[in-house]
């Protein structure tokens, strides 16, 4: 995505978002092919998609006909540009009571194609109802029963039934919203379409072969889960196999077989998970095919990532969140870097390196701190992947570290976090005012805990200076947030935080404070369209040399308020006003 794409209006992302609603209209399946088996649903995509294109409405929005069982779609009877609009003001309404006059509330940045984002698709299988004599047929072959070559081989009718519910449907897709109903996502318009290949087609092995899916109430059954992830640059695809056994026999015969149906398949995992829980993932894994992870891009990085590995699920606004994260830093190569709940590194990485555009604007080190050692081990191999020096990994509790840290007298200038939904524990947040970094950068995907959170931080001194959305989640009711945090220095001031021209991708010589590049700032950065006249009335209220008044004594309208905060950001941002001029 490039700077102009992603800076650009919420009005111009919607125009788009309507187009593509009505395009993903007529690939999607009609109501009566939900009532057919899921091989015929899956087949008939194509064939029905003329007749569901009268359920959409013209103003945006889309149909799926399993979207009231799943409940992962709350928004999407709303046209797009309607949800951006409600996340917007949720955001606004969540962080208001906690800002100040210069705390900037960017427009949410969505999605131009807000369909089928997720590259990250987990399915699991179950035994649905017996089927009949007619529909089993007369082969069957089980992966427990295959020869010490490891080639699956044909067993006898009198076989048949054995060992569990070979004898059963298989159904797979997702539990129903509140229940451990499983409901078929083929239709799905959220999830990675060669994902969705990939999960049939484990089906249609398993019910070809009479693979015996897990049931969770017997605690019987050799095939748990699925999970799928596509890169997103790279298109590379991990698949993981969620087993209720060590053993595999027929694993090399499996393998082949789903490369046959999906040749775009990089690597096969096996994750053997025993226990009768609800936690997908297991600790042992077997590589089956491949090297037992892909390799993907962002912010112009390469990163590994394996079963166990966190990465976002949408990729395309991950990379977008990032740089806003990156940029709201306000690296100059002198930093150093803590970032909490690092994962694999991957905005870490991002912050010793520097964005593409801007190289120069990145930290002098890094310190990645997170407590699973997996994820700590796919931190420094993306390290050396990608010749960074500058960064450091640690397993570690992130409270504990920050206390350690603070205790040796060690010095923290500005703070990465992105808890999970849960947010920040309070022990957490008072190690982070033990350790008091200069600058806070708190990332969440839930932001009615971030706000609990920043209200903390403010109450021990922190300042709000900046929240940016971006629609991570189009068409549910999620959203990812960004709110930069300044500490207050002992005479009560703040320290600014502010986006330099090197951050922003201008050049020094665009970088001076005229009409023209205060207009072009205030496009790039909020989305806003500002007038002379606009500008002129801010820097009459600031104080500032402005030209002649040519308004011939006619009274003008009002600067409007959102245009005026996006207006003061910019005189801060050339260096004209100084944030704590409004220190009050």
């Amino acid at each position: 995505m490039t700077s102009s794409t992603r800076n650009s209006s919420v009005h111009a992302t919607r125009k788009t978002a309507r187009e593509t609603a009505r395009e993903v209209a007529r690939e999607t399946t009609c109501r009566t092919a939900h009532k057919a088996s899921c091989e015929t649903a899956h087949s008939s995509t194509h064939k029905t998609s003329r007749k569901a294109s009268s359920h959409p409405s013209e103003s945006g929005s889309a149909f799926c006909p399993v979207q009231k069982k799943c409940g992962g779609c709350q928004l999407l009877q709303i046209p797009y540009e309607k949800q951006l609009e409600q996340k917007q003001e949720e955001i606004f309404r969540l962080f208001k009571p906690f800002s100040n006059p210069h705390t900037i509330f960017s427009p949410i940045s969505g999605m131009d194609e807000p369909f089928y984002y997720r590259n990250k698709v987990t399915s699991p299988y179950v035994p649905g109802k017996k089927l009949s004599s007619h529909s089993r047929g007369n082969k069957r072959v089980d992966a427990r029963q295959a020869n010490k070559k490891g080639s699956l081989r044909k067993t006898s009718n009198r076989d048949q039934g054995k060992g569990g519910h070979p004898d059963r449907e298989i159904l797979y897709g997702m539990y129903a919203a509140g229940t451990h109903r499983v409901i078929p996502t083929d239709t799905c318009l959220l999830e990675n379409k060669t994902a969705k290949r990939i999960i049939l087609a484990i089906k249609q092995i398993m019910q070809h072969y009479h693979m015996e899916p897990y049931n969770e109430d017997t605690g019987k059954g050799f095939m748990r889960h699925a999970v799928v992830r596509v890169g997103h640059s790279s298109n590379e695809i991990l698949v993981t196999v969620v087993t209720n056994e060590s053993a595999f026999p027929g694993s090399r015969n499996f393998c082949r077989e789903l490369v046959k149906r999906v040749p775009d398949i990089t690597t096969i995992v096996q994750n053997v998970n025993t226990r009768q829980t609800n936690v997908i993932l297991g600790q042992e894994e077997k590589t089956l095919y491949g090297p037992g992870f892909i390799l993907d891009k962002l912010c112009g990085l390469s990163f590994r990532i394996s079963s166990h590995s966190f990465y976002q699920v949408n990729s395309t606004q991950t990379e977008v969140l990032y740089r806003y994260a990156i940029q709201m830093a306000q690296l100059t190569g002198a930093e150093t870097v803590l970032d909490t709940y690092c994962g694999t590194g991957t905005i870490g990485l991002v912050a010793a390196k520097g964005l593409p555009e801007t190289p120069v604007a990145h930290a002098a080190q890094v310190i990645g701190v997170d407590n699973i050692e997996s994820a700590i081990t796919d931190a420094y191999n993306n390290a050396r992947h990608n010749g960074i020096e500058n960064a450091t990994f640690e397993t570690a509790d992130a409270g504990d570290f920050m206390k350690k840290q603070a205790k040796a007298g060690n010095r923290i200038d500005v703070l990465l976090m992105d808890p999970p939904r849960a947010g920040a524990s309070e022990d957490f947040l008072k190690a982070t005012c033990l350790l008091a970094p200069k600058r806070i950068v708190y990332i969440s995907c839930n932001p009615k805990t971030q706000q609990r959170d920043v209200e903390y931080l403010i109450k021990e001194g922190y300042y709000l200076n900046r929240v940016q959305s971006v629609d991570m989640f189009p068409h549910t009711n999620h959203t990812e947030t960004v709110a930069v945090l300044s500490r207050k220095s002992a005479t009560k001031t703040f320290i600014p935080v502010t986006v330099s021209p090197k951050d922003m991708g201008l050049d020094e010589a665009k970088a001076q404070p005229t009409y023209e590049n205060i207009r072009k700032y205030v496009k790039e950065t909020h989305g806003l369209t500002v007038s002379t006249l606009n500008i002129a009335q801010m820097k009459a209220e600031c104080g500032l040399e402005m030209e002649c008044d040519r308004s011939g004594g006619k009274q003008q309208p009002k600067c409007p308020p959102e245009k005026r905060e996006a207006i003061l950001d910019a005189f801060r941002h050339f260096g004209m006003i100084e944030d704590d001029s409004s220190e009050g």
